[in-house]
C-alpha cells in the first residue's frame, strides 16, 4: 500500500502501516509472516545484496537456529552488511517515511513540548537534549528551529544536543543536515565520536551508546527508535511456551524459515510472565534495559523522556514486519536490505521503569498533537500561505498525521517524568501548602505561559 505524503511533495509509503495477519504458528515449521519473496541470488562478490544471507546461512549451518532477536541484530546492525550500518533508508529515497518527514509542524510541536516541560520544572540552567536514533536529523532540525525562535526564553540556559547513533551513514546525513557538515572526529579516548556546532549555534555530539552520554539534567527523545530494537518471539504450544527461531530451510538452501525451539529456552523462562493470556508474545529486552537507564538517569539528574512510536499496551501478538521501498517486505527475504520492525509494548516499558519515574500514556498521536495545538498552528500556516498548492499540501500533511486511519491512531506518545513533576513531595501531608502543578503538555491541553 502506498500513501501520498506531503511535506515536500512526494509520494511514499510509511513504516507504520498495519500488516496483514500472519499465518497461525501451529507446528515446528512456521509460515513466514508475509508472502514469501524469491530467495536472494548468491553474488560473486562479498558485499552484494546476498552477502548477509550467505553469512547467516553459514552461521545457521554451523550452530543451528538463532533467535529472532539475533537475526534482527545481524540484519540491522552487522558492521559490514547491516541495514542501518550500510544504508538506513529513511525518507523519500529510502524504505520508510516518518512523521517529521511529512510536516515540519510535527517537529515544531515536539520542540515546544520540551521547552514547556523545561519551564514547568523550574527552568534549570543546563539542558541536554538527547535523541536516540535521530534518523536523517529532520526532527532535531525542526526542534532546533523552535529553540532559536524562543532563544529569549532559553537565554540563561546552557543548551547542548547529544545524538545516539550507530549508523555511520546516518550520522553523516545528520551532520550535514544539522551543521552543514562542519564536524570534527573526536580522539578515540573520547566517548563522543564526532562533535560539531549546529547551524543555530548549539553544540552537538554523537555517541554509539546512551551510556556514553554525559550525566546531567537531560531531556530524552525516542521517535521510532524502540520499534527497531531486536525482539524475541514466543509461541504457546501444547507442551508449553516455545521460542520462535530462524533457521535455514533444508529444502531450499538459499532461503530462511521460522521454526519453534524443541524445548524451553532461557529467554522463554525469563521473559514470559505467568499471568500471560496471549498465545503469541513479542518481548524486547533491549528496550527494557534502555528504559531502565533512562529512568535511573531521570531519577538521579532530573529531566524527562518522550517516546513516540507505534505500539500497543500489552495486547498485540504478531507484529514483526519488514519494509523496503515503502512497501511491506518478507522479514526473512534478502536480510540486510530491508528495515525490520515490531510494535512497541508500552506496558512492558512502563513495567521496566520500575517505579523510578512516573509514566504517562500511551496516548494516540492525534490526541497528543491536538493537545499541543496543531489545529491552531495549521490555521496560522493556512492564513499565511499564498497559493493553493501550499494550502493543499498543509491540509494533506495534517490529514496524514491526524487521521485515525493513517498515522493518527497508529502512533502513540509515552513519557517518563520525575515523580515530583506530577505530585508535590509533601502534598499528602500539607495538601493546601502548594500551588497546583502545571499540566504536562500533550498529555493535557498545552499551557505555555
Amino acid at each position: 500500500m502506498v500513501l501520498p505524503l506531503a511535506r515536500r511533495g512526494f509520494l511514499a509509503g510509511r513504516r507504520g502501516l498495519p500488516r496483514p495477519a500472519a499465518a497461525p504458528h501451529g507446528d515446528r515449521r512456521l509460515s513466514p509472516p508475509l508472502p514469501t519473496a524469491p530467495a536472494a541470488r548468491p553474488c560473486s562478490g562479498g558485499n552484494g545484496p546476498g552477502a548477509m544471507l550467505r553469512h547467516l546461512a553459514r552461521k545457521l549451518r554451523a550452530s543451528g537456529p538463532v533467535t529472532v532477536a539475533e537475526y534482527m541484530r545481524e540484519a540491522l546492525t552487522n558492521p559490514g552488511q547491516g541495514y542501518y550500518t550500510r544504508r538506513g533508508g529513511v525518507g523519500e529515497s529510502g524504505d520508510f517515511i516518518t512523521s517529521p518527514e511529512i510536516s515540519q509542524v510535527f517537529g515544531e510541536l515536539i520542540g515546544i513540548w520540551y521547552i514547556s516541560e523545561w519551564m514547568a520544572m523550574g527552568k534549570p540552567n543546563t539542558f541536554q537534549l538527547v535523541e536516540l536514533g535521530p534518523g536523517r536529523g529532520t526532527l532535531m532540525e525542526d526542534i532546533l528551529r523552535v529553540f532559536k525562535q524562543l532563544a529569549s526564553v532559553l537565554s540563561n540556559c546552557d543548551v547542548s544536543v547529544h545524538l545516539v547513533e550507530v549508523s555511520p551513514k546516518l550520522s553523516e546525513i545528520q551532520a550535514e543536515m544539522l551543521t552543514g557538515g562542519k564536524v570534527q572526529p573526536n580522539p578515540e579516548e573520547e566517548l563522543a565520536y564526532v562533535k560539531g556546532i549546529s547551524k543555530t549555534g548549539i553544540p552537538i555530539s554523537w555517541y554509539r551508546d546512551i551510556q556514553d552520554v554525559p550525566p546531567g539534567y537531560s531531556f530524552y527523545l525516542a521517535h521510532e527508535f524502540f520499534d527497531a530494537l531486536p525482539i524475541h518471539k514466543f509461541q504457546r504450544t501444547e507442551k508449553g511456551w516455545r521460542e520462535v527461531l530462524v533457521d535455514i530451510d533444508p529444502e531450499v538452501p538459499d532461503q530462511l524459515r521460522f521454526v519453534l525451539s524443541p524445548s524451553r529456552t532461557p529467554a522463554t523462562q525469563n521473559f514470559i510472565q505467568p499471568e500471560e493470556t496471549r498465545d503469541h508474545v513479542e518481548v524486547c529486552p533491549e528496550a527494557g534495559v534502555i528504559v531502565q537507564r533512562l529512568a535511573s538517569r531521570i531519577e538521579k539528574d532530573g529531566g524527562a523522556a518522550l517516546v513516540a512510536d507505534y505500539g500497543h499496551n500489552g495486547t498485540k501478538t504478531d507484529t514483526f514486519r519488514g519494509f523496503r521501498n515503502h512497501k511491506l517486505h518478507d522479514v526473512l527475504s534478502a536480510p540486510g536490505t530491508a528495515d525490520l520492525t515490531a510494535d512497541v509494548d508500552f506496558s512492558y516499558l512502563r513495567k521496566m521503569a520500575q517505579g523510578k519515574t512516573a509514566t504517562l500514556g500511551p496516548i494516540k498521536q492525534r490526541e497528543f498533537l491536538k493537545n499541543m495545538g496543531i489545529d491552531l498552528r495549521l490555521q496560522v500556516l493556512l492564513q499565511n500561505s499564498g497559493d493553493t498548492a501550499t494550502r493543499e499540501q498543509l491540509l494533506h500533511s495534517y490529514d496524514m498525521l491526524m487521521n485515525p486511519e493513517k498515522m493518527g491512531d497508529c502512533f502513540n506518545f509515552f513519557a517518563l517524568l520525575p515523580h515530583h513533576r506530577l505530585v508535590h513531595p509533601d502534598k499528602k501531608d500539607k495538601p493546601e501548602s502548594k500551588s497546583p502543578l502545571p499540566p504536562v503538555a500533550g498529555f493535557n491541553e498545552l499551557s505555555l505561559k
